[in-house]
């Protein structure tokens, strides 16, 4: 192996080309000048370099940067050339130094990395993304237990989102059944009322004398107003279920799937980051032990599209992030809305039923009500005081009441 990283370091320049191209790296050369910002960087790192690899490359462009805001060059990007000055033979060190001897405006000139991120989608990182999901819920003391080292980014606040959102899907998910059952509850109560009005209505028509005939009728259709009041306290508040439920089954939903999405991402970034840590530690043992890796000693290729992969990676982490956070912010806002719309309209029907029910009873104040009991009890025959025709006037009205409780029923029924 010594006589081998030997014969590898007398190389030429020229023997360093052949290599690289013998590796199949597939580039196309360009050059981008670049503005540097107030504190005379452009925004990246640089690897490689004498005297153990042939070329130098981007390792990383940082956010924000003027490298970063003009896109041209990119990890994994070869350095052939800056401002006009070759860096062949030179270390990292020393291009990092001509950068920085450059005032205002520097000239990369460099070969583009035409690599197909998928080519970097080993098994390896597929594995490694299983392990990051594993070890994201985990506590430090149970990773360490089993062996697992705890990833960067692990507890992600936008992870105990999903928790809330939960508690949250919960609280929706009771206030749409105590809903129903309030429905229900009121939709019983007016057809109670329905049913004192058909009695009172009976007893008044049949009722022969008159004063106590118009008491009896007046509060049979002071009851009846109450019905159609409950039908109408329905007709409002079952929107609420509506609203209460594209929130639960709708909004929320698809905020989970949106921060499960991410969390792929996550995983898939943070596995491109382990991996090229293992890719560095397996460098820095090499240097150590003075042995040379073929990989390095060639271009550093594989390395190069981990690199282009891992930032790729970085970009959709970022953006996924952005999205989410947006959509969550979005969420509690409509929540906090909602829930205040939703008792605004509670609150408003109840108090408008209640003060409806007043006026009419208030109103109907029929009593006492005098009747000769002498006289009621002579006009009244068993068995047939609901089926005489004396209320077949009635009918139509019945009838249209009795339809406005079917709706109401059926209002319960859709709830």
């Amino acid at each position: 192996m010594e006589l081998a990283w030997i014969a590898i370091s007398l190389f030429t320049d020229q023997e360093f080309d052949f290599e690289v191209r013998d590796r199949g790296i597939p580039t196309v050369p360009g050059a981008v000048t670049l503005k540097k910002d107030s504190q005379n960087v452009i925004g990246i790192s640089i690897g490689g370099g004498a005297q153990h690899c042939p070329c130098l490359y981007i390792v990383q462009v940082f956010d924000n940067t003027p490298a970063a805001l003009d896109g041209t060059i990119a990890a994994g990007d070869e350095i052939t050339g800056v401002s006009g000055k070759s860096v062949k033979g030179k270390t990292k060190v020393e291009v990092a130094r001509m950068i920085q001897n450059v005032k205002a405006e520097v000239m990369i000139s460099f070969n583009k990395l035409q690599a197909d991120p998928k080519q970097g989608k080993s098994l390896d990182i597929v594995l490694k993304k299983v392990k990051h999901r594993l070890v994201e819920n985990m506590s430090s003391g149970t990773a360490d237990a089993l062996g697992l080292s705890r990833a960067i980014l692990c507890n992600d606040g936008l992870v105990k989102r999903l928790e809330e959102l939960e508690k949250t899907a919960e609280l929706y998910r009771g206030m749409m059944e105590h809903t129903k059952r309030l429905l229900r509850a009121f939709f019983e109560l007016s057809q109670t009322h329905r049913a004192f009005g058909d009695v009172f209505s009976v007893i008044g028509v049949r009722e022969p004398q008159p004063a106590a005939s118009e008491a009896f009728v007046k509060f049979a259709d002071a009851h009846r107003s109450i019905e159609k009041f409950g039908i109408r306290l329905l007709k409002t508040i079952k929107p609420m279920l509506n609203d209460l439920n594209t929130y639960l089954n709708k909004a929320i939903p698809d905020t989970k799937l949106t921060i499960r999405k991410y969390l792929d991402v996550k995983f898939e970034y943070l596995s491109y980051c382990l991996k090229v840590k293992e890719m560095d530690d397996e460098e820095y043992s090499s240097i150590a032990l003075g042995e040379p890796l073929y990989r390095v000693s060639t271009g550093n290729y594989e390395y190069r599209l981990i690199l282009r992969c891992r930032q790729e990676a970085r970009s959709r982490f970022a953006k996924m992030r952005k999205d989410v956070l947006e959509k969550i912010e979005l969420l509690d806002q409509k929540h906090v809305q909602d829930i205040v719309f939703q008792l605004q309209r509670y609150v408003s029907t109840m108090s408008s039923y209640y003060d409806d029910c007043y006026a009419v009873l208030k109103e109907a104040d029929v009593f006492p009500i005098e009747v000769d009991l002498t006289r009621t009890t002579l006009t009244y025959g068993q068995g047939d005081m609901f089926t005489d025709g004396a209320e077949e006037d009635d009918d139509d009205d019945d009838e249209l009441e009795r339809e406005e409780a079917e709706n109401g029923e059926k209002l319960i029924d859709d709830a």
